[in-house]
């Protein structure tokens, strides 16, 4: 089994991803929304050019979070209608990606996703699995997508791009309601201090208790997740859990193999 996860848009790598496995699995973040590295690329990058996105990711890097959430504003404003470019930029990303994806294909949605289009891409080869779990060689794989809300935190649903987020209780419910696993399978990671904090970006990203709960009572073979880019720690045990980020796929292009 080859697990990826947080794509960004590296179709490249992921039409090479599954080579030599018997399935590949996905734990989102497929859309390149903001490329940090090369700004003409991206969602971003495409609309409004390397040097607004530029701005936008200095802002983001020096924590400067109302100024940000202003000046991104002020770019969809100069647009007629956001929300169709957006979309329209977000399906012909998932066309390149999900065509790029083998035969089978299990895939849950991360924070910069949009779920909502998924129907459109995948079928029988590609499985999207969300609060759901499915056997594959012969253990039970149990798959819970996107990210927290934090704590009284809402979506602003009137804007152009809405991240696939889910309040902790929602996201616990799903945890909770998933049969017994051999391995879980999230978006985020539990949340364990070294496996939520990024060493580049200097924070915290937001993990999961109810994964930890969940790991820490049902001892799973493994608990995969992705969404911290530059882990302090990329595994630790649990119990006899082994706890694994699978990696930045956009950076390494590299799955994470799972042998059994």
């Amino acid at each position: 089994m080859h697990v990826v996860s947080d794509v960004h848009g590296n179709v490249e790598d992921l039409k090479r991803a599954g080579d030599g496995a018997d399935a590949l699995v996905v734990l989102g973040d497929l859309v390149d929304f903001v490329d940090y590295h090369d700004h003409e690329k991206g969602i971003l990058g495409a609309v409004f050019g390397p040097e607004k996105v530029g701005h936008f990711a200095e802002l983001r890097r020096n924590r400067r979070g109302a100024e940000m959430a202003g000046y991104l504003r002020s770019l969809w404003d100069g647009l007629s209608d956001p929300v169709r470019v957006v979309r329209q930029a977000v399906r012909e990303q998932y066309a390149e990606l999900f065509a790029a994806m083998p035969v089978p294909t299990y895939a849950t949605a991360g924070n910069v996703d949009a779920p909502g289009l998924w129907p459109e891409f995948t079928g029988e080869g590609v499985r999207a699995l969300d609060g759901q779990s499915v056997e594959i060689g012969g253990l039970r794989f149990g798959f819970v997508g996107g990210a927290l809300l934090p704590p009284g935190g809402a979506l602003r649903q009137d804007l152009p791009w809405v991240p696939n987020l889910r309040t902790e209780e929602e996201f616990d419910e799903l945890v909770e309601g998933l049969d017994e696993v051999d391995v879980l399978c999230t978006h985020v990671p539990p949340q364990v201090p070294e496996l939520v904090y990024d060493v580049v970006a200097r924070r915290a990203e937001r993990g999961s208790a109810g994964v930890l709960r969940r790991v820490e009572r049902d001892n799973p073979r493994w608990s995969l997740f992705g969404h911290v880019h530059q882990p302090l720690s990329g595994r630790t045990r649990i119990g006899r859990t082994e706890c694994v980020n699978v990696g930045h796929f956009k950076r390494h292009g590299e799955p994470y193999v799972l042998r059994w």
